[in-house]
């Protein structure tokens, strides 16, 4: 049933992923494609061979069907909707139930109608900083509950600094109200989105998870202090967590408008015809990590027993212009950019260190950059042309 499932996800999904784990699934792959291959004539020639990397889906579906992921029960994922969240939710329905929780505030239905059709994921429309919604949503759907996924946040800075106080809200309360509910109904695994961002200007690289917590903005400064919260919890109450801190995730359904990614507004504005903007000089780096790589460490820390904090990356550094101009490259067009100045709390460089994780979570990002950045210009180049 998990194979069936696996396939049928491959056959609907218009994203794309490689999660491979080649040794495992050699006696199965040719089996996957071959059904795959076998609906070639429902698409065109191009959606065709984007979605054969779907193949890899079905085939993580296999990997997991021969236990490597002890998991069961349910999952309760906040922020479900959401960029990273949806991406989440598309690989723990393989195996868990799934109970979305989203406000719909930055995350949309459509990011996860595909899923709302599967009788193991169901959908609640509820703000985490609503402690009496929360209890009152949620208690009656409380059935096994192996763990939640708190994902749902306000993540963009200048978001945060436009509303600190709706920030501090979501990020923190909604992070204390989600912790409570797990006391009161004795779920004891969660897994926090963290981010690099709680380090702020690097004192060496890459990042490891020593590096001194010193965050340039108040996005860091509320991710540090749920970190602490999360702490606290864990020792009174014994409540355990991984706080996986994301460097710069990327991949398609990037939330879109004013408070969109760097590579969300470098690839719209190059698709439209517009003038993308670079703040200060462009030599700024960032570790760029693909969606369905955190999307899968997600799940990885989810079956682990660690307690603490672990980086999600890829370990390699790159510069915005150095970014700006492979996407240029990647989409056959050059707009000169606009430079502006530099944006507050904004740091200099970053590279991850993931040995930590690597080892603890038996994970590592299976996406390159410019494959993930393929992925994701398909999947903006389709989404355009249907506004046409």
């Amino acid at each position: 049933m998990v194979v069936l499932r696996g396939v049928v996800t491959s056959l609907n999904f218009t994203v794309g992923t490689s999660l491979v784990r080649s040794n495992d699934m050699a006696n199965n792959i040719n089996a996957i494609i071959t059904m795959i291959m076998s609906f070639r004539m429902n698409y065109s020639k191009k959606l065709l061979l984007f979605n054969l990397n779907f193949v890899f889906r079905g085939a993580l579906a296999v990997i997991r069907g021969f236990g490597d992921y002890m998991g069961s029960g349910t999952v309760i994922v906040t922020g479900g909707a959401g960029f990273i969240g949806s991406a989440t939710c598309e690989l723990l329905r393989e195996i868990y139930d799934v109970i979305i929780v989203d406000n719909l505030y930055s995350g949309s239905i459509d990011n996860i109608k595909h899923l709302l059709r599967l009788d193991n994921v169901k959908f609640v429309k509820m703000d985490v900083t609503d402690h009496d919604e929360f209890l009152r949503k949620l208690k009656p759907l409380i059935k096994d509950v192996s763990g939640i996924i708190h994902l749902a946040s306000i993540v963009n800075i200048d978001e945060v600094n436009a509303n600190p106080r709706r920030a501090l809200e979501v990020n923190v309360l909604g992070t204390i109200n989600v912790l409570e509910f797990m006391r009161r109904f004795d779920i004891n695994r969660v897994v926090y989105a963290s981010s690099v961002a709680v380090y702020g200007e690097p004192e060496y690289l890459p990042i490891d998870e020593n590096h001194p917590l010193r965050p340039r903005n108040l996005y860091g400064l509320t991710k540090l202090m749920c970190e602490q919260i999360l702490w606290r919890y864990y020792e009174d109450y014994g409540i355990k967590f991984i706080a996986l801190r994301y460097f710069n995730v990327y991949g398609p359904r990037m939330r879109q408008g004013q408070y969109g990614s760097v590579i969300y507004k470098f690839i719209v504005s190059l698709l439209k015809g517009e003038t993308p903007i670079i703040y200060g000089d462009g030599n700024q780096t960032r570790d760029f990590i693909y969606v369905y790589d955190v999307a899968e460490a997600n799940m990885k820390a989810l079956d682990s027993d660690y307690v603490g904090a672990l980086n999600i990356g890829t370990g390699r550094e790159v510069s915005i212009n150095e970014l700006y101009n492979t996407l240029c490259r990647l989409l056959g067009k050059y707009v000169k950019p606009k430079r502006e100045p530099p944006r507050i709390g904004d740091v200099r460089r970053s590279r991850a260190n993931i040995e930590k994780a690597k080892k603890i979570l038996k994970w590592k990002p299976k996406v390159d950059l410019l494959t993930g950045l393929r992925y994701t210009i398909n999947f903006y180049e389709r989404v355009i042309s249907k506004k046409a």
